[in-house]
């Protein structure tokens, strides 16, 4: 599930690979995945241009686009949302993929596009496509980026410590919220609580000063160590999510349960 670490892999394919490129075609035929728009819409919008700067606040990405030949005047925003399965990926004009982000096959010649569910044609051939085999992600213009919290890789210490004191929600479930910390997902979360040695369940107004501090830095150094892994599912924790599965630090046996809505994993042993 692409949570901030997949999205900013994503985010760095685009920077790398495809901007400053004239877009002379676009494929937003998918009505569910480009929802609200109609076919064509998205298209009309961004034909001539080429995609600027990309942008990205936790999971949410968007694209700032050119203005239209000699123009000025910049275009509409393009956001991406990669959904539960979406992945960004740039062909060249022979269809081989030439970038993808560490957990894509990169290198692929003519890779299996099945399931594009959108993309950018440029004036050189290559593309930019949306790969989405669950068809859960979403491509809008001018996008609402304006809810989210501060992105989970950038927040400062004494914005973490502020939304962290008060209230009665489960630590987990905190982490979760995307209008106070963007970008932690249920993988993410439950890395960071185990390597914070936090219970999931604990109310966040209980956690000492101390805690807190030690939750921002296993955020840190967990968003840190899953960017540069390629993905959350690099983290170590995550083998141990499941049924019959020993803390890899203690060998106590792993917890389950639901909080947030979420299903949950920690080490009943260390995480109190």
């Amino acid at each position: 599930m692409p949570e901030l670490p997949e999205v900013e892999s994503a985010r760095q394919v685009i920077e790398r690979a495809a901007l400053r490129r004239r877009i002379v075609d676009v494929d937003d035929s998918d009505s569910y995945e480009c929802r609200p728009h109609a076919p064509g819409e998205i298209r009309a919008a961004l034909l001539g241009r080429s995609l600027a700067e990309i942008h990205r606040q936790g999971k949410s990405m968007w694209c700032e686009t050119s203005g239209v030949g000699r123009g000025r005047r910049p275009g509409p925003v393009l956001g991406v949302h990669l959904g539960m399965s979406g992945k960004i990926v740039v062909a060249d004009g022979n269809g081989s993929e030439i970038d993808g982000g560490d957990y894509w096959e990169r290198g692929r010649a003519r890779g299996d596009y099945r399931f594009a569910r959108f993309s950018l044609t440029f004036a050189d051939g290559g593309r930019l496509l949306l790969i989405d085999p669950r068809r859960l992600g979403r491509v809008r213009l001018d996008p609402p980026v304006d809810r989210l919290g501060p992105d989970a890789a950038a927040m400062t210490a004494a914005q973490f410590r502020s939304m962290m004191q008060r209230g009665s929600a489960p630590v987990k479930a905190r982490l979760l919220d995307q209008e106070q910390i963007a970008g932690i997902g249920n993988l993410l979360a439950d890395h960071i609580l185990w390597k914070a040695k936090l219970d999931p369940r604990r109310p966040v107004g209980a956690l000492s000063r101390v805690e807190i501090d030690r939750l921002y830095r296993a955020i840190r150094s967990s968003v840190t160590a899953a960017i540069a892994g390629g993905g959350v599912h690099t983290l170590s924790i995550v083998a141990f999510r499941n049924a019959h599965s020993q803390c890899p630090r203690c060998g106590a046996q792993m917890a389950r349960g639901v909080v947030g809505g979420r299903t949950t994993w920690w080490c009943p042993r260390e995480q109190v």
